[in-house]
C-alpha cells in the first residue's frame, strides 16, 4: 500500500485485509450431480441411509479403538476445541464409515477438505454439513424432514454416496471422490483429499 494514501483509505485497506484473514476457510464442495438412480441402486442406498443404530467404535479389540480415539481427537484438536465434540464425530465417523466399507482415515481427510470439521458449513452451491451433501439426494436416498446438518445423518448421507460413486468406479477411489466432488476429470479434489489424508489423518 501507498504510504500517501489518505488515512481513510488506509483504514479500508487493513480492515478487508483484517476480514480476510478471519473468513473461514473456504468450502472446496463442487457442484455434486444430480443424477437418476435405477430403482435397484435407490433402494440399497435408501435402506441405507433409514437403517439407523447407535454409533459405537467398531474395532476388533476395544483398546485398539480406545487408542485411535485419543489419537485422532489430538489430531482434530486444531479444529475443535471441544473433547466431547471431537469424540461424538470420531465415533460417528469411524462407524458410518465401516458401516460402508470406506477407509475411516481417508473420510477424516475428505471431512478436512469439504467443511474443515464444521458441522453446520454450507456451500455456495447449497451443500451442506461435514461432508457437503446436496439436498437433493434427500429426494432420492432420503426423506424431505433428514436435517443435513445432524452429524450422524450427514456422515450416513455422505458415506453412502460415496460407496455409491466407488462402486460406480470399480473400487477407483481417485475417480469417486472426483464424482463425489462433482469434478470427475479433474485431479485436484482427490488430490487434496489424499494430501490431507497422508499429512494428517494416516493410523497405523
Amino acid at each position: 500500500m501507498n504510504r500517501h494514501a489518505p488515512d481513510t483509505l488506509r483504514r479500508r485497506l487493513l480492515l478487508v485485509g483484517s476480514a480476510a484473514l478471519l473468513a473461514p476457510r473456504a468450502i472446496l464442495a463442487g457442484a455434486q450431480r444430480e443424477e437418476t438412480l435405477s430403482d435397484d441402486v435407490a433402494s440399497v442406498m435408501r435402506t441405507s441411509v433409514n437403517n439407523v443404530n447407535p454409533a459405537r467404535l467398531v474395532f476388533a479389540n476395544p483398546r485398539d479403538g480406545e487408542r485411535w480415539l485419543s489419537d485422532m481427537s489430538g489430531r482434530l484438536a486444531r479444529f475443535l476445541p471441544d473433547e466431547a465434540a471431537r469424540h461424538r464425530i470420531l465415533i460417528n465417523v469411524q462407524y458410518e464409515t465401516t458401516r460402508a466399507g470406506l477407509d475411516t482415515q481417508l473420510i477424516l481427510g475428505l471431512i478436512e477438505v469439504e467443511s474443515a470439521f464444521r458441522q453446520y458449513a454450507i456451500s455456495n452451491v447449497g451443500a451442506k454439513g461435514l461432508m457437503q451433501v446436496m439436498p437433493f439426494w434427500q429426494r432420492y436416498i432420503g426423506k424431505p424432514d433428514h436435517n443435513l446438518f445432524d452429524i450422524r445423518t450427514n456422515l450416513r448421507y455422505g458415506c453412502t454416496i460415496l460407496r455409491h460413486y466407488n462402486n460406480i468406479e470399480n473400487g477407483n477411489i481417485t475417480r469417486a471422490l472426483a464424482r463425489f466432488n462433482g469434478s470427475l476429470g479433474s485431479s485436484k479434489y482427490p488430490n487434496a483429499v489424499i494430501g490431507a489424508w497422508r499429512n494428517r489423518w494416516q493410523w497405523a
